[in-house]
């Protein structure tokens, strides 16, 4: 079964900024399909617009199937989760600068409109790994620790490494890549 990656950017992103075109070709060289999904409207996201925009890049989800995502794309990826079809599964999801909570922006109300179901999330996916860094100046490390709560997810905190954001000169990231791989064995 061909191993599938979708990755998923955030709020007034693009698939070809930041890291994720040097994930998407070091997965491509390792066998992997990427799909890096331009999600709708990202100056003015809306939640349900984008778990359709994965869902129709997705498809059939199966247990080859990796998403990963960034900053807001992480809480669309958990609420795609959330929608699957009961013992519907996938393979894994990494999580870079992922959101448990609002964090005060308003563009991100339809995200957190209604309370994330973890446990209809932890039937879909078992195996989470979230990465953070101990300087976000956006997205607090407590999220981190959040998803290791909520989901069970491995926590891998990076030193310095802020947003993970190509404003910041964040344009590889070996440690996502590391992260699908292990998801992936």
């Amino acid at each position: 079964m061909v191993k599938r990656a979708f990755l998923i950017h955030g709020w007034n992103g693009r698939p070809e900024g930041g890291w994720r075109p040097w994930l998407k070709s070091n997965l491509e060289k390792r066998g992997f399909e990427v799909c890096s999904i331009a999600m709708p409207n990202p100056s003015r996201p809306k939640s349900n617009a984008w778990i359709r925009a994965i869902a129709k890049a997705v498809g059939s989800p199966d247990s080859s199937t990796y998403l990963i995502g960034h900053s807001l794309g992480c809480i669309a990826i958990l609420r795609y989760l959330e929608s699957l079809p009961p013992k519907t599964r996938v393979g894994g999801a990494v999580l870079v600068a992922g959101l448990v909570q609002n964090i005060g922006m308003f563009l991100f109300d339809s995200f957190f409109s209604k309370p994330i179901d973890w446990k209809a999330i932890n039937s879909h996916c078992k195996k989470f790994i979230s990465i953070n860094s101990d300087n976000d100046r956006y997205v607090p490390l407590e999220h981190g620790y959040g998803m290791k709560e909520k989901l069970g997810a491995e926590l891998i905190i990076k030193k310095g490494m802020g947003h993970f954001s190509g404003d910041e000169g964040c344009v590889e990231l070996p440690i996502a890549l590391d992260a699908v791989l292990k998801l992936a064995k």
